[in-house]
């Protein structure tokens, strides 16, 4: 792994996975999302990874014009490499995913690397009602999904978006196979060091976010990409501050954010990407507390 003095921390501030009903404090329209975004990178955010969510209901949207209504204030703001998802959401095609980033052409993309179960049905038990209704769809609608990420598909994204459009990309690693997907990319040439492999952990469908799957995780990046690869970590909802508290003492870069956990502390749901608390204000790109 290649080391870094400083550790980079990407922001994640509203994703596809959780919904309106479950924080007042998502930001949810675009005005929202600039404004939480800019506050993050004040703090200390490197990266901003970015997803957009239709302005009335909050739901996920791939639709590229509602990008473009809070990348603008974000770019003028701060310097922060902006990261556009090509993951999307559930529900949409390759296609749909890819719209936004080969309209702006982003510095950096998601790019995940591999097909999986991606579970988040059983956060129903934990609400009684919801705002919306496609909320409850959405949450059910997981337990018969899978989220496609095939050879073909990584294939033409890395074409189309690395070749096409000069982005690099962030590969999201949801288990070991998917390091191995990568590596398999990597000896074909379709892919070039160094690489920025994002760990991922505690997302049903893929590995648990136990401590020792972290050090496996690290040990096998290691063994296939030796010094060509940059590590970073990001562990869902509970698991977020252990983890990535143990991954940037094990030398790694983090992701934080309300996109992968919507509290600060036990039972205390954050405020604001911002409020997160894992940003050094005197030191917009220095380390983790």
């Amino acid at each position: 792994m290649a080391t870094n003095r400083k550790v980079i921390i990407t922001c994640a501030s509203t994703g596809s996975i959780h919904t309106p009903t479950m924080s007042e404090y998502l930001p949810l329209t675009p005005e929202q999302i600039a404004e939480q975004s800019i506050a993050a990178a004040e703090a200390g955010a490197a990266i901003l990874h970015l997803h957009a969510r239709d302005p009335e209901d909050g739901r996920p949207t791939p639709d590229p014009d509602v990008f473009m209504q809070f990348l603008p204030p974000i770019k003028e703001a701060c310097d922060a490499v902006i990261n556009i998802t090509t993951g999307g959401g559930h529900g949409m095609s390759v296609d749909e995913r890819l719209a936004a980033p080969l309209r702006i052409k982003p510095e950096m993309s998601s790019l995940n690397m591999g097909s999986m179960n991606f579970g988040l049905f059983p956060m129903l038990a934990r609400y009684d009602e919801f705002r919306y209704e496609w909320e409850r769809a959405h949450l059910e609608n997981s337990r018969d999904f899978i989220f496609r990420n095939t050879f073909k598909d990584i294939e033409y994204i890395l074409e189309v978006l690395g070749e096409g459009c000069g982005t690099r990309f962030e590969f999201e690693c949801y288990d070991i196979g998917h390091l191995y997907n990568l590596a398999h990319f990597l000896d074909r040439g379709l892919v070039k060091p160094p690489l920025f492999v994002q760990s991922i952990f505690g997302i049903l469908g893929g590995i648990g976010a136990d401590p020792e799957n972290v050090t496996h995780m690290r040990r096998i990046a290691d063994k296939l990409f030796g010094d060509q690869y940059i590590w970073s970590i990001l562990a869902g909802g509970r698991h977020q501050l252990p983890l990535v508290t143990m991954g940037a003492v094990m030398g790694s870069n983090v992701r934080v954010g309300l996109e992968d956990s919507l509290y600060a502390g036990k039972g205390r749901l954050a405020t604001s990407n911002a409020e997160k608390g894992f940003y050094h204000p005197k030191d917009s790109r220095a380390t983790l507390t």
